[in-house]
């Protein structure tokens, strides 16, 4: 036995040598630079696909409504996956590396439908819009291949990006450990929020005024020097590819675990009893992804509209989703900076101000009042159109993308922070991930919801409330439909709110289920002496 403690204790002196010499803030700009260059191309192509469907591909509005809703939710789900291949068997730097380089084939693969004349229909003109060519099943083929790519290369970068990150950065002997962490952050999501708001107007408008192929072509370039980025920092990152606790009693000369029935811990139930519990106000969080990521159909409402700021700037009606993101971004800030203070001293005598129940409940209430706005100034859009042949000012879509980056702000970091607090340190990672399940069945719903509309709504030969002509169509209707699925949501939340009980309450048991695990490795302990536990870990 003190020969394996002496080799315990030179593996983990090696391993902290290692560490040393790796990761650190030397590593941030090429991780950060990765991030921002893959947000910026992914959002990029997202924010404005909707017209390069219709306009180059000739889809109807619902055909391409529904392809990016699914598009979005297998780009939701794939991180699941990907957090587990990086947890489970090859580390957050090889999985980042395959999907930045996977998301970069499937860029390719989406600007070559841009650049090859046969890779998409021919060309028509708006007018002829209901004779046109729709695509042949080859280019459907490749054109899904390239989403299909780039949600693949979404499920390796998204889940992993941040927390390789503080991995590099993460000293726990570092008396200034928490201080760098909380910088790292900083620079983290301030780097995503100035990527998407670079996505959604720089990408959009060279797309828009430029043409497909440089507006596609950028993204490439960007992803390629992200990609360049990543390498080059290669022989600096430290890689924490496999934490063992306990060698000498965990596993065996073999490599194998001593005794695999005994993972089953009374934590372990505690932990599942806490998954379940939670299960039920997640699943009130799948009403509002769908009715938040409409932003297809608002584009699509924009295209008919006058878009003009001044007589001489006109905004994209791709780019309006930045009013989405600065609404949650000031909000945010306010929230933090102001309210908080606030609320904790002359009402909620809470630190964080609002319960997280309480901000996700006013969260879908302003989805219901987003969607609610945007019913009545399509109605009125749609009225000026038909009865004046006036074209309404597109500046009347500022408010429902406001409300709805509002209701994200409330409700989406108001989820993460639920469970993240409600579950134990242990399922921190199940945490992210449900609320990413959450917004892929939206995007599910939302695809779904939007066949159903299309297809209910043209019995008796009647038009789509959908239609491709908007005055024809009635996209009042859909979204009074979403306001209603809405409030019915928000009476299952309250309803689900109130069984679940005080949040504080839920989190005791970790503390309980520690103590009664701590005497067991303490009984362990006394049986035998002479084995020490060591935290070890293998970096690259």
């Amino acid at each position: 036995m003190g020969i394996s403690n002496n080799t315990e204790t030179e593996e983990t002196t090696h391993q902290q040598e290692v560490t040393k010499k790796k990761g650190g803030l030397r590593t941030l700009p090429f991780i950060i630079a990765n991030e921002t260059f893959e947000k910026v191309a992914s959002f990029g192509l997202l924010a404005n696909m909707m017209v390069y469907l219709l306009d180059q591909y000739h889809f109807k509005v619902t055909t391409g409504v529904s392809i990016l809703f699914l598009w979005t939710a297998l780009s939701n789900f794939t991180p699941i996956v990907g957090a587990f291949l990086s947890d489970s068997f090859f580390g957050r730097f090889h999985v980042i590396l395959i999907g930045t380089l996977v998301s970069l084939m499937g860029m390719i693969v989406l600007l070559l439908t841009a650049i090859l004349p046969y890779a998409r229909p021919p060309y028509c003109p708006q007018t002829a819009r209901p004779n046109c060519a729709t695509p042949n099943m080859n280019q459907r083929l490749l054109l899904y291949f390239s989403f299909f790519l780039m949600s693949i290369g979404a499920g390796g970068i998204r889940p992993c990006s941040m927390a390789f990150g503080a991995d590099q950065v993460n000293r726990p002997e570092n008396p200034n450990n928490e201080r760098v962490l909380q910088i790292f952050f900083n620079w983290y999501y301030a780097s995503v929020g100035i990527s998407l708001m670079v996505a959604v107007t720089v990408i959009v408008y060279i797309q828009d005024k430029v043409g497909w192929v440089p507006g596609f072509g950028v993204p490439v370039g960007l992803m390629l020097f992200s990609t360049v980025m990543f390498f080059l920092g290669s022989s600096l990152f430290l890689n924490k590819a496999c934490i063992i606790k306990s060698p000498s009693k965990d596993i065996t000369p073999e490599g194998l675990a001593t005794d695999p029935w005994s993972l089953c811990t009374v934590r372990q139930v505690e932990e599942l009893k806490a998954l379940i519990k939670v299960l039920p106000i997640w699943s009130a969080g799948i009403i509002i992804a769908a009715a938040i990521n409409q932003h297809s159909i608002s584009l699509t409402q924009a295209r008919a509209m006058n878009k003009h700021l001044t007589p001489h700037f006109e905004i994209q009606p791709g780019s309006f989703t930045v009013f989405s993101l600065l609404a949650l971004t000031l909000w945010v800030a306010i929230y933090d900076r102001a309210i908080v203070p606030l609320m904790s001293r002359h009402f909620t005598n809470r630190p964080n101000g609002l319960s997280f129940k309480e901000r996700m409940g006013i969260g879908l209430v302003i989805s219901c009042l987003a969607t609610s706005v945007a019913a009545i100034v399509e109605q009125k859009r749609r009225e000026k159109a038909v009865m004046h042949g006036e074209i309404m000012s597109a500046m009347w879509l500022i408010p429902q993308y406001s409300l709805g980056g509002l209701a994200e702000a409330f409700n989406a970091i108001g989820q993460i922070e639920f469970y993240y607090s409600q579950l134990p340190k242990s399922l921190a990672s199940i945490a992210v991930a449900l609320f990413s399940l959450g917004m892929g069945f939206g995007n599910l719903v939302g695809a779904l919801l939007v066949k159903i509309v299309d297809d209910s709504s043209t019995k008796g030969g009647r038009l789509s409330w959908l239609d491709d002509d908007l005055n024809k169509g009635r996209y009042d209707y859909y979204y009074w439909l979403l306001t209603l699925l809405g409030f019915f949501n928000f009476l299952y939340y309250c309803l689900c709110s109130w069984g679940y009980g005080s949040c504080e309450e839920r989190s005791m048991w970790d503390e309980e289920v520690n103590g009664v695990e701590k005497g067991k490795e303490n009984i362990d302990d006394q049986e035998l002496p002479k084995s020490k536990e060591s935290s070890i870990v293998f970096a690259t």
